[in-house]
């Protein structure tokens, strides 16, 4: 209890605490559609491409949230345009657009600043540096996502599971994939204050992973994810604090952890079931 107290008597990490946990909460829960839909690297190619889009922004002198936001929407249309037209596979268009992006970020970087403090934050994460602006950001995004899922949860199920049935169904298929794919592009914005372009896709893939090896429900996945994402990202926090190791790959750990347990009871139970409908 008094570490908490040491770390609540420090607005930068109150700040911290309040910008990560709300993005990490948005993270898991369009991770769960994401992850589903077979889509999950979606984050890490589009960490890739605003890494690139920071990069020109710092190099030109402007905001970088300003600059990056836009182009990172830019290319999760683009992604989607290639998924629904079939001409490219989800994976190997991700990876196209995540070399590509990365790729040039670097060159930018060392052709102009070299890796200043700015740059090397938004490559490695640096949770403390989230500004007001951040937490505002972020408060704003987790009130739109917590919305769409409580006001549309049977349309997202839908989409997530079956478009073709979602169409039958008179579901606007495209609109919702349109608004996860901009929502998954600003939280991927966001967090990577906090996580670095390496580790971002982290906060989108673990805590569904996680959630899906305790319940079965898509219901339950999302309410779980949420708060698995919450509390791994807090212990991750603390971890940091006491033990002075980054925060991004602190969090990181605390959800793998948390995966390897889950699974790991999972396979036990599983395990003793089989043993004893065998006796």
């Amino acid at each position: 209890m008094g570490v908490v107290l040491e770390m609540l008597s420090y607005p930068f990490i109150v700040r911290a605490l309040v910008g990560g946990a709300l993005v990490s909460l948005c993270a898991s829960l369009l991770g769960v559609s994401l992850v589903l839909k077979r889509y999950s690297m979606i984050g890490d190619g589009l960490s890739h491409v605003s890494f690139g889009a920071l990069s020109v922004a710092l190099a030109a002198g402007w905001q970088p949230l300003t600059v990056s936001i836009p182009v990172v929407i830019l290319a999760a249309f683009f992604l989607l345009h290639l998924r629904e037209n079939g001409r490219l596979k989800s994976d190997a268009a991700i990876a196209v657009i995540s070399a590509s992006a990365l790729a040039l970020g670097i060159i930018v970087t060392s052709l102009t600043t070299g890796m200043t403090t700015d740059v090397s934050s938004y490559m490695f994460g640096s949770i403390l540096a989230m500004s007001r602006e951040d937490v505002r950001l972020s408060a704003v995004l987790s009130i739109v996502v917590l919305g769409l899922f409580l006001f549309c949860y049977n349309k997202v199920f839908a989409v997530t599971f079956d478009e073709s049935f979602a169409r039958a169904t008179g579901v606007n298929v495209p609109l919702y994939n349109v608004l996860i794919s901009v929502l998954t592009a600003v939280t991927i914005v966001l967090g990577m204050r906090m996580m670095g372009a390496m580790l971002i896709s982290s906060l989108v893939i673990f805590p569904c992973l996680s959630a899906m090896q305790a319940v079965k429900s898509f219901g339950g996945v999302v309410i779980l994810s949420g708060i698995l994402s919450v509390v791994c990202f807090l212990l991750g926090m603390a971890a940091s604090y006491v033990y002075s190791l980054p925060a991004g790959a602190s969090v990181v750990v605390v959800n793998l952890a948390v995966f390897l347990t889950l699974a790991g009871v999972r396979q036990a139970v599983l395990w003793g079931g089989k043993r004893g409908k065998n006796v």
